[in-house]
């Protein structure tokens, strides 16, 4: 289902307003002498001042529907898109931010950049992406040496050293593994490895009653992907249903999402001499020694069920399952990047079926969010050289540090606040950092390497890069430098963990 989002714009005005109308009832409190009204009539006409008034709806009673009487008349004249799940504010930013970088991509494919730079690699992702003649005569050839050797997998030994191996350059299905900094030494780095191998959003979806036709609808996209493939139309459908109940027994083993909100179910540190006990059947010492990195004594995995029921899965469930598994999960990932009867049938379930979203984007919006998926950074930093000046970022750092200085000055007088609370607070105030609009120091891109030859071979380099630059962090103390968004990006986070918040350059 799609819906608009409540716009704040002018929301104060409009509780303004709505104190005036509401505020005198049989029920308030009797007035003192030294009371004062929450609002007055200069403050109301003061506060209006930012607000047109033909934006409010009058005929809609501020004090029974405040939504509707602030923004009822913008969602009318602002219906959601139909290659758009939402609209507001974000996304009316968003599509600014995109109309910036769709011009800068373009400026670097036809730039004939030096091989190697940045400039270059964009204009490779960009080129490639936008050439549909290229990739609709390729249809699924690109993929093809990978479901080979998907076709080959014949017994539990040549599984489990598929999983390592498709792990090591970043396409590992069935679980997560990632580097993030330990939760009882936020100093330091650790690997991370969690549940996943499912193909909808969450454990729910395979048990519940209410999710019982996007059940049906997701074997029956499984069986046409496969069917696409080259997989014969009946054993695509006898192929789908074993998948289907193969996720299923994935799920039944996993955390839901509100167990998952819990931060000690999220963490367990163990060897990996520990881990090999647990699952003698996947050997977590080779599968560290595969991808060369220094977590043997130490990693968290975070949902030993889990892993456990995978354990049993890779001895008893045949082998046909595991491959007809992994390969549609292996063309269904690189469906964006095939030919168009792929990525439609990957937009018409994940984009209609499941949010709603009624037509697929442009192309250039959907090469641009590979782009930014591949090497985000990268185009972040041109992004930043064309629209946001450094004294852009000077201006807004002293703004925070202002608010940095009443927030200290707030927590010295809190009278609730306890001496050793209040030195608590002020530990934490003293290691906040804030991060304005762009890195102070950028990512080094020279070991991507790209071409003008194929979209999924230089998304799938990318992939391998990017995941082996996460995975190098294991074993290091964290980087307080790095960011977690690109300057493009228009939203803004808190890193509980680091202790700061970040401001990209487009949400200013």
């Amino acid at each position: 289902m799609k819906f608009s989002k409540l716009v704040p714009l002018g929301l104060t005005a409009a509780i303004a307003v709505s104190l005036a109308s509401c505020g005198k009832t049989d029920t308030a409190p009797a007035a003192t002498a030294d009371a004062k009204p929450a609002f007055d009539q200069s403050q109301i006409k003061t506060a209006l001042i930012s607000l047109n008034n033909a934006d409010l709806d009058t005929a809609i009673a501020a004090c029974t529907d405040l939504n509707g009487f602030v923004n009822s008349k913008w969602l009318k004249a602002n219906p959601v898109p139909n290659d758009q799940t939402t609209w507001g504010s974000f996304e009316i930013l968003r599509e600014r931010s995109l109309e910036v970088q769709h011009a800068l991509v373009q400026q670097a494919a036809a730039s004939q950049a030096k091989a190697g730079t940045v400039e270059a690699k964009i204009g490779d992702i960009w080129k490639t992406g936008s050439d549909e003649a290229k990739i609709e005569a390729a249809g699924i050839t690109p993929l093809q040496p990978q479901l080979d050797k998907i076709a080959a997998l014949n017994d539990t030994a040549a599984i489990t050293q598929y999983l390592r191996d498709s792990q090591a350059v970043g396409q590992g299905v069935l679980f997560s593994l990632f580097a993030n900094a330990d939760y009882k030494d936020s100093a330091n780095v650790i690997a991370y490895v969690g549940q996943g191998g499912l193909g909808l959003p969450e454990k729910g979806y395979y048990f519940d009653d209410s999710q019982a036709k996007i059940r049906d609808a997701y074997v029956a996209y499984i069986a046409q992907v496969l069917t696409l493939s080259g997989v014969d139309a009946e054993q695509a459908k006898t192929q789908a249903k074993a998948v289907m109940d193969f996720e299923t027994r994935l799920a039944k083993a996993s955390m839901s999402r509100i167990e998952m909100r819990d931060p000690a179910k999220r963490y367990n540190p163990v060897s990996a001499a520990d881990a090999d006990k647990l699952t003698p059947n996947f050997s977590w010492t080779a599968l560290f020694d595969t991808l060369k990195v220094p977590a043997a004594q130490k990693f968290s995995m975070a949902q030993p069920g889990f892993f456990g029921e995978v354990d049993k899965m890779l001895a008893d469930v045949p082998a046909a399952t595991w491959q007809a598994y992994l390969r549609f999960h292996t063309i269904d990932d690189a469906a964006p990047y095939l030919s168009s009867a792929f990525e439609k049938a990957n937009f018409d379930f994940y984009s209609t079926t499941l949010r709603g979203q009624k037509e697929m984007q442009p192309r250039w919006k959907r090469v641009l969010e590979s782009v930014n998926g591949a090497i985000g950074e990268g185009l972040g930093q041109m992004y930043v050289d064309a629209v946001f000046p450094a004294d852009s970022k000077v201006q807004m750092q002293h703004l925070v540090e202002n608010l940095s200085v009443a927030l200290k000055a707030r927590l010295e007088k809190l009278e609730w606040m306890s001496e050793d609370t209040r030195k608590k607070a002020l530990e934490k105030w003293a290691s906040f950092t804030p991060k304005i609009g762009y890195p102070d120091k950028w990512r080094d891109w020279s070991g991507l390497e790209t071409n003008g030859d194929s979209y999924l071979g230089n998304m799938q380099a990318a992939r391998t890069f990017n995941y082996r630059y996460m995975l190098n962090k294991i074993g290091k103390p964290v980087d307080k430098t790095e960011w977690g968004m690109t300057p493009q990006t228009v939203n803004a986070y808190y890193n509980a963990t680091k202790n700061e918040i970040v401001f990209p350059a487009a949400i200013l």
